[in-house]
């Protein structure tokens, strides 16, 4: 099998030709490989992230994975950008970003780092009441957008990954608010202006998506950082929920599988996902203290109806262990969710950047050594 072919069969609960070997290396890791300041990739574009991801899956000879291309900018977008360097020193750069809406002005200001990924360190929105107005505008018709850029992504990846695009639920920690404290006080302050919100972003989600399917995306990517980290069960059902089993209702419909992340906390997720969505694919399935995932038990509770996406720890074995702790945990993984397929070799969530390539190859090495399927069992 192809990679491309690989990782969709296991998306889907299948058994392929071995366990897909994908660990999480979809920002730090590609950034490093350049040999480049890193706000060349994330603030100039040179080389595009999906490039960089590129290169390192073929550098780590991995099945690849990546949603980094979305559809091309609206027609119907009425928002003006103008960027102001604040600061340039050798080993940062602040950029504040002026976004013009026909209601007035809004700035986030974000700081890249010579060796780190950016952080925005001031959003949008400061007011929510004030400046409500304006997010109407943040989600402009998509469904005339290009996906010239996808589609050269998808040709240049070839067999060696899957390309999709990342289609969000509605989350309280909307990435427009200013401080995600904020947020929650707008939950219990401002719940009308929230739901509203919430509605503007569902409606956009399904349009989005409706186009983002003519593209024949090999799955769609779902999810959210800290889905059940940093707010409640029930604020997400409250917020988020419904527009997930539209999004997995949808692609079940058009044949196109679907993974949801959400690092931290995932036990809870996994178990609304399996009963109450058409969701394919869970990552990446995080262990204490990071998350509260135990990979064997969700494998023996869920696994007939979601494949499974991860899970060795990224500091302590990935970043801290040594190759052959690295080997022990992804033999372990292998035990606990490979059996009768339906499971992609991964770690948690992405690799730091200094993460020693050699823990990177005896990655790789394991998963080949005891991946490889005998009928519906793995030879480990």
């Amino acid at each position: 099998m192809t990679s491309k072919e690989r990782m969709l069969v296991a998306m889907t609960n299948g058994i392929p030709d071995r366990v897909p070997i994908c660990p999480d290396l979809s920002n730090m890791i590609p950034c490093k490989l350049t040999g480049k300041p890193f706000w060349d990739i994330y603030y100039y574009n040179d080389p595009p992230l999906w490039k960089a991801y590129l290169d390192t899956v073929r550098h780590y000879n991995i099945d690849g994975w990546f949603w980094y291309v979305g559809l091309g900018r609206s027609k119907h977008d009425q928002r003006q950008y103008r960027d102001e360097i604040i600061t340039r020193t050798k080993d940062e750069l602040v950029v504040r970003t002026y976004c013009q809406t026909p209601v007035g002005e809004l700035w986030q200001e974000t700081t890249y780092r010579r060796n780190d990924p950016p952080v925005v360190t001031r959003q949008w929105i400061k007011d929510l009441k004030r400046d409500f107005a304006h997010l109407k505008y943040f989600f402009p018709d998509p469904r005339d957008s290009d996906d010239d850029e996808f589609q050269i992504g998808k040709q240049l990846a070839g067999d060696d990954a899957v390309v999709g695009f990342w289609i969000n639920y509605p989350i309280l920690m909307f990435d427009y608010r200013d401080g995600h404290e904020n947020a929650y006080y707008d939950y219990y302050d401002n719940y009308d202006l929230v739901k509203e919100f919430v509605y503007l972003w569902d409606q956009w989600a399904v349009r989005y998506l409706e186009r983002a399917l003519e593209a024949k995306p090999d799955f769609i990517q779902t999810g959210h950082s800290g889905t059940l980290t940093l707010q409640s069960p029930e604020i997400f059902r409250d917020t988020g929920l419904e527009t997930l089993k539209k999004i997995t209702r949808m692609c079940k419909e058009a044949g196109v599988p679907t993974m949801l992340h959400s690092c931290g906390k995932q036990k809870e997720l996994v178990k609304i996902c399996a009963e109450e969505t058409d969701l394919d694919a869970i990552n990446p399935l995080e262990i204490p203290p990071m998350g509260d995932c135990d990979l064997g038990e969700i494998k023996r509770l869920y696994g007939d109806g979601l494949a499974l996406m991860g899970n060795v720890h990224t500091t302590e074995v990935m970043l801290r262990g040594t190759p052959d702790d690295v080997e022990a945990a992804v033999k372990q993984c292998i035990e606990d969710a490979a059996l009768s397929g339906g499971y992609i070799l991964s770690t948690g969530d992405q690799c730091g950047r200094d993460t020693p390539p050699e823990n990177i190859r005896r990655f790789v090495e394991a998963g080949l050594k005891y991946g490889q399927y005998d009928g519906s069992k793995p030879s480990v």
